[in-house]
């Protein structure tokens, strides 16, 4: 089948300026927009999406979601021709594919992309392409001028992998920032470590992204932005009802919204400030002083859990009341760790283990910050004997 002559791509950040430069290098005709105004110098742009829709036989969604997609749509529909392919790369949620694919038909290709901006600069994406075959077929010339072609069954399963694809990057991404963070506190040189962690299992993305990662990082320009991927993750918790711990670690990352995926990985662990009033309250436990325990929590905390068969919830009085100022017999042996802390503005959760004789406990709580410090609001517990 005769490939169309001119292509519109609709979008033109990064990756979109990364495509339409890739399809106007290897001969096709391509016209630009873009909403911000950038352009692509290899490429004619117009500041209109309908003047270069009207040019089109095939027009490429290259934007940041499914709103600006469903909009730009909208905007364009009454310039698309019957035979007009509109190929579709965004990353948007598996409910918004769909609803472009009914809305467009049998013209439409749900195409969203594996790789970033330099597997679109060298032609090697992979491509999840949903659309009926006589679609796959005319859109195929295009697809495979940017990367292998693999077909989906349809528009939401091929969104919804995307999701899953770039949740595994967050979850790496994620990984790579703990194991700086270990590193940091073991005082271990940061490119020893990168030396040391590009042989291992997440040695492709720090080989990648070394120049984010350095101690004196490079100005490299963003390939993938953590504000993208942070969009991608909450998408993802949404279409699946799901908790996902790597929408909420990346969405409060203290960086510029434009920086880099791997700038994320970077950011140090929280300050000692935010532990302080859990260190309290292990002292509290290690000595049986029940000053530490009020020094940790607020006046108001409650402490909830299961005691021998019932649910209990002390006011942290009676809280107190269960230490008399001693440490237990065994207390050479006992053992805390605090698992994991997540900071979110002026609030925090956290999670320890206790090792007490017998018995294991999970402690569960809830920090607020008032009056210039951090103190504990509430704790729950379990108990596994």
């Amino acid at each position: 089948m005769t490939a169309p002559h001119t292509i519109a791509v609709l979008g033109l950040g990064r990756m979109g300026a990364a495509i339409a430069t890739r399809l106007a290098d290897h001969h096709w005709d391509v016209v630009g927009w873009t909403r911000s105004g950038h352009t692509a110098s290899a490429v004619e742009t117009t500041g209109d999406p309908n003047d270069a829709v009207a040019k089109a036989d095939s027009v490429l969604l290259a934007l940041f979601d499914g709103p600006a997609c469903q909009q730009v749509v909208d905007h364009v529909r009454d310039s698309l021709r019957t035979d007009t392919m509109v190929l579709n790369i965004s990353t948007i949620a598996p409910a918004e594919a769909s609803t472009l694919a009914r809305q467009l038909g049998q013209s439409y290709v749900h195409a969203p992309l594996l790789g970033s901006v330099p597997a679109a600069a060298a032609g090697t994406l992979q491509i999840l392409a949903a659309a009926d075959q006589d679609a796959l077929d005319r859109a195929r010339p295009v697809l495979e001028t940017l990367g292998t072609v693999r077909p989906i069954n349809d528009a939401a399963t091929a969104a919804a992998l995307k999701l899953i694809a770039n949740n595994s990057l967050a979850g790496a991404v994620l990984a790579l920032r703990d194991s700086l963070r270990q590193a940091d506190a073991l005082g271990l040189p940061r490119a020893q470590v990168l030396d040391v962690l590009e042989l291992g299992q997440l040695g492709g993305l720090v080989a990648r992204k070394r120049t984010f990662l350095d101690d004196e990082p490079t100005a490299v320009t963003a390939e993938f932005t953590i504000s993208a991927l942070a969009k991608d993750m909450a998408l993802l918790a949404a279409a699946s009802n799901t908790p996902l711990r790597s929408a909420a670690g990346l969405a409060d990352t203290p960086s510029v919204p434009e920086a880099d995926i791997a700038v994320a990985a970077t950011v140090p662990a929280v300050e000692d400030v935010v532990l302080e009033p859990l260190r309290a309250y292990i002292r509290g436990h290690a000595t049986g002083d029940a000053s530490h325990f009020r020094d940790a929590f607020l006046p108001t905390a409650r402490i909830e859990g299961i005691r021998d068969g019932a649910f209990v919830s002390w006011c942290l009085d009676e809280y107190c009341a269960l230490f008399h100022g001693q440490p237990a017999q065994d207390e050479p042996t006992r053992s805390r760790r605090i698992d994991a802390i997540d900071v979110h503005g002026t609030v925090a959760t956290a999670t320890m283990t206790l090792w007490h004789g017998a018995d294991t406990f999970t402690d569960i709580f809830l920090l607020v910050h008032d009056d210039g410090r951090w103190r504990i609001a509430n704790k729950a517990y379990h108990r596994n004997a």
